[in-house]
């Protein structure tokens, strides 16, 4: 009040700026306008606010998985390929978490074709290469494919249809580091699975203290067709893919 009124204390002046004490790095300040990229994957972000979404999250043992990526690695196998190849593999068996939900329709559209999309990033920009059905080809064709998808990503070449073809997707962060996230669900799909690190830990082995690791997976699904039963059911069976039938992969 007595500021108001004029009779309190000045505002004190602002005083030289701080003398740094080290170097500095360079950082940006005010409004950038965002790329081509960066607009579109906000647009899908602002489209997915109006849909209700739940998460499920299951620990999976990855030292099976880790033995067989160890023996396939020298061949070019990559772990995003065998991933996809698990995950689809798993969506056979569960079709309603590789449908999606038409609001104009008022009905569930499934996908025979099982087509993982993959979050890559990229220098101002993020894109989901997509192995189109990954459930049917083998495991050293599915690396080749995606290695050519990830060069084409990286040069700006791909077509729209290998990065807007997903009927699934998978984020992995577990190579920097992050052990659990949950993804938002892009546009058009019915579910999303965020991957988490391997680390490990010590459970008991038939009553004997054991160290494994262990990676945290969470999906992200539509609850307007999709229901917790469905999302429990298809992360058990992808734990057991992973788990213990590697060779299927």
């Amino acid at each position: 009040v007595l500021t108001a009124a004029g009779k309190g204390p000045a505002p004190a002046a602002s005083g030289p700026a701080p003398v740094p004490t080290r170097d500095i790095p360079e950082l940006p300040d005010g409004p950038v306008a965002l790329s081509g990229m960066q607009v579109a994957v906000a647009n899908n972000m602002d489209a997915t606010v109006s849909v209700p979404v739940f998460r499920t999250a299951r620990k999976i043992r990855t030292d099976k998985f880790d033995e067989l990526y160890a023996k396939l690695k020298p061949k070019g196998v990559t772990v995003s390929a065998l991933l996809s190849k698990a995950v689809a593999l798993a969506l056979e068996q569960h079709p309603i978490i590789n449908a999606h939900y038409d609001s104009a329709s008022r009905s569930i559209v499934y996908h025979k074709d099982i087509n993982v999309a993959n979050a890559v990033a990229l220098d101002g920009g993020l894109i989901t290469p997509t192995l189109k059905n990954a459930n049917m080809m083998d495991i050293l064709t599915l690396s080749a494919e995606w290695k050519s998808l990830v060069g084409k990503a990286k040069a700006g070449a791909l077509r729209p249809d290998e990065f807007q073809s997903g009927t699934f997707t998978v984020s992995n962060l577990g190579m920097f580091g992050v052990s659990q996230f949950g993804a938002i669900l892009p546009p058009g799909t019915g579910a999303i699975l965020a991957i988490g690190g391997a680390n490990p830990t010590v459970k008991m082995v038939n009553g004997v203290p054991t160290e494994v690791k262990e990676m945290e997976v969470t999906l992200t699904a539509d609850h307007r067709h999709i229901y917790g039963a469905d999302s429990a059911m298809f992360l058990k069976t992808l734990a057991e893919i992973l788990e213990e039938n590697t060779l299927d992969l």
